[in-house]
């Protein structure tokens, strides 16, 4: 048996763990993006500055196109600028050919650091701006660097010639920024703390409104299960009332001749009494057998055999009134997974309907054939058929057509059938008999 779909502990799990997600990741987004924003604003303002220095200090941008100046004290002036800005970690000075002109570590005077993807973005006229981190192996420019600005930004700005606005060369800046590191650190921790909350609110939230319609939905299956007992218990009330009305009418008739009457009556009177009675008795048991649960264990079984078999108990009353059998079995079939006794059973109701279902000169064919991994057993008869309303209800508990029967047999062959791993299909319309199909998988 399978356990019942628990809805409040599935969500409990499910949930928790998709909004945890959803909330981590929305906030490291977030995150990552106000911090993005961030470091390129200070790289902004850098470049600000930058641009204010070349337009009040001519001299530095004519270092960089000539490689010498007139007034040397300006150009050391504008240098001394960019050296003492505030939280200011290192500064490069590059010309057009990457070449380390000026650098606030003179040791890196006259090298070209490479290669340096940043450097060429900004040759290209492009700011760059992102943190980075001193480690062991990193990029040569990082030499000699500050080992207290472990966490720093890294900025680059291109120098434009005031004249035709061309990139003459780039300053790379190196800042440890503590406040922009503190601001980022809080704004980080109030974003996780807001998503986390925004996700404990939202699972609450929900885990309510599922909690509700479990409850609700537990509730509503029990009512379900109540109506459904209580409509089964009717319709099985209604047909074993109306299958046990005439045989107590029959009863009650034969043994109200008996008193009084002659020998042979009262023999005849009795032999309907013990007629009904054995009806009343098959039907009980056909009752009990219903309910009861089918733990017959599959085997292999033949299907040649098992329809000679049941053809073999039909064939007398069908020669009796003059209805034809026909079977038709295809040579090899491989054996299928089922009970001998069960299948029987089903095969011997599916037969049994299709005889009472016909007058004389009727036909009941009976077809054995291969169907991928089923082996599929067609009982067909050419009766009156059944209507679409009949089609719809039949295999139902307690529907019958018949005048004689419960209406079970149809029901516990579809469980038998099930039980085996195969299905019973009924199929048939007004005017042109009925089909049914029995399946069952090969072993």
């Amino acid at each position: 048996m399978t356990r019942p779909f628990n809805l409040s502990r599935w969500f409990a799990v499910v949930g928790l763990v998709s909004i945890a997600t959803i909330s981590g990741l929305a906030g490291w987004a977030m995150s990552r993006f106000v911090a993005d924003a961030m470091f390129r604003q200070e790289g902004t303002l850098t470049q600000q500055f930058v641009q204010t220095l070349i337009l009040t200090e001519p001299s530095l941008p004519a270092y960089l196109v000539h490689g010498s100046v007139r007034d040397r004290q300006e150009l050391e002036r504008a240098l001394s600028h960019i050296g003492t800005m505030t939280d200011m970690l290192r500064a490069n000075l590059y010309n057009r050919s990457q070449e380390v002109v000026w650098s606030t570590d003179p040791t890196l005077i006259g090298r070209t650091l490479g290669p340096n993807d940043e450097l060429d973005e900004a040759l290209a006229g492009d700011l760059v701006v992102h943190p980075d981190s001193h480690e062991e192996g990193g990029k040569r420019e990082h030499e000699h660097l500050a080992v207290v600005a472990n966490l720093f930004v890294e900025i680059y700005v291109p120098i434009l010639d005031p004249h035709d606005g061309q990139v003459i060369g780039v300053i790379e800046f190196y800042k440890n920024p503590r406040s922009l590191f503190v601001a980022l650190e809080r704004m980080r921790r109030y974003v996780a703390v807001g998503a986390a909350v925004a996700g404990l609110l939202l699972f609450l939230a929900l885990a309510g409104l599922v909690r509700r319609a479990d409850l609700q939905l537990r509730a509503q299956e029990r009512r379900l299960v109540d109506t459904e007992t209580l409509a089964v218990i009717g319709e099985m009330s209604a047909a074993v009332a109306h299958g046990i009305r005439n045989p107590l009418a029959s009863i009650r008739s034969s043994a109200e001749l008996i008193p009084g009457a002659d020998a042979a009556t009262a023999d005849t009177a009795a032999a309907d009494i013990v007629a009904e009675s054995d009806r009343l008795e098959a039907w009980v048991r056909d009752l009990l057998a219903f309910s009861r649960p089918l733990e017959a264990r599959p085997e292999p079984l033949e299907v040649a055999g098992l329809v000679a078999r049941c053809m073999a108990d039909f064939e007398r009353d069908a020669e009796r009134r003059r209805i034809r059998l026909e079977v038709s079995v295809a040579p090899g079939l491989p054996p299928v997974q089922g009970g001998a006794l069960m299948v029987g059973q089903v095969l011997h109701s599916l037969v049994a309907n299709a005889l009472e279902a016909l007058q004389a000169d009727g036909t009941v064919g009976v077809r054995a054939v291969a169907d991928g991994r089923f082996v599929r057993i067609e009982v067909a008869d050419n009766g009156p058929g059944m209507s679409a309303e009949q089609l719809r209800r039949v295999g139902k508990p307690f529907f019958t057509t018949k005048t004689r029967g419960l209406g079970i047999g149809l029901s516990q062959a579809r469980r038998i059938a099930e039980r085996y791993g195969g299905d019973l299909v009924i199929d048939s319309a007004a005017g042109t008999g009925t089909r049914a199909t029995l399946r069952l998988p090969r072993v």
